[in-house]
């Protein structure tokens, strides 16, 4: 028996729609990570983008367990000597509520131009509107499975 190797114009990506309120930050970005990577589907291939299109609403209401909130920090760089800035969670929650979940998502992905390309079909929303309701995506509950 051969081995399968998914194609990629032969994967189907679907839509889905993942409310974050309330939910602890890591768990739920796992979970988004392997529906990125298709590795839920009995055709995942490493070396193929077979992942879904995941969007995500409410994300200002994600929230982190213990003193993560103030201990939890973030940091980027100028490249500029000395130009490194540092912040911690509950800053970055209140400034960019979306960029705390794809920073989270991002180093669970593959490295490189696959796992770039995973990134893109990450949709984050602060608020619990989205304007993906053409591509119909199915609500679903990522942590009840």
């Amino acid at each position: 028996m051969k081995t399968f190797s998914a194609k990629p114009q032969e994967v189907q990506h679907d839509w889905l729609l993942v409310d974050a309120s309330n939910q602890i930050l890591g768990r739920l970005a796992s979970q988004i990570a392997i529906r990125l990577r298709g590795k839920h589907k009995a055709i995942y291939t490493p070396h193929v983008d077979t992942g879904d299109f995941v969007v995500v609403v409410n994300a200002e209401k994600l929230r982190v367990t213990g003193n993560k909130a103030q201990a939890k920090m973030y940091y980027r760089h100028s490249t500029y000597p000395g130009g490194i800035y540092e912040t911690n969670f509950t800053k970055l929650q209140q400034r960019h509520p979306h960029r705390v979940l794809q920073k989270a998502v991002r180093g669970m992905l593959p490295k490189g131009p696959l796992g770039y390309a995973m990134l893109r079909k990450l949709k984050v929303y602060a608020g619990g509107t989205h304007p993906h309701s053409a591509q119909q995506p199915k609500p679903v509950d990522l942590l009840k499975a």
